[in-house]
């Protein structure tokens, strides 16, 4: 059995966190997803999450492409989390290219495109200009 884990926030989900959850899990039988704490998501974000962290883990953990979900409480933390779940194939999108390179000592790492022209921060530009 192949194992992909993955990571985001999430909030505002969008066209874009659908397509590349589809595609981590197109990669593997099982897709593990951390949801990023709201703690997380303000340190790496500088501004809260419009959805708090228990909606957007029901959210996630809904979709039929996903089967497990669980919280992120650090980006130090995926080595942990990767070992875990037994996960064979990290996945992340390409705006973090490079930055979990030194993960592939213990599983494949996969850093696929983003959806073009879509992004939570615009949406919620769109949204505050209203």
């Amino acid at each position: 059995m192949r194992i992909v884990i993955t990571f985001g926030t999430f909030d505002v989900f969008h066209i874009g966190h659908l397509s590349i959850l589809n595609r981590a899990r197109s990669l593997g039988d099982r897709l593990i997803v951390g949801v990023s704490s709201d703690k997380l998501s303000f340190s790496k974000k500088g501004r809260a999450p419009i959805y708090p962290q228990q909606a957007r883990l029901d959210i996630v953990a809904g979709l039929k492409c996903v089967d497990d979900v669980f919280l992120e409480e650090s980006l130090e933390m995926k080595k942990e989390y990767i070992r875990q779940f037994y996960a064979d194939v990290l996945v992340m999108g390409d705006d973090w290219g490079g930055r979990f390179d030194g993960l592939s000592d213990i599983c494949q790492v996969l850093y696929l495109p983003r959806t073009p022209s879509i992004s939570t921060t615009s949406i919620i530009e769109v949204v505050r200009s209203i």
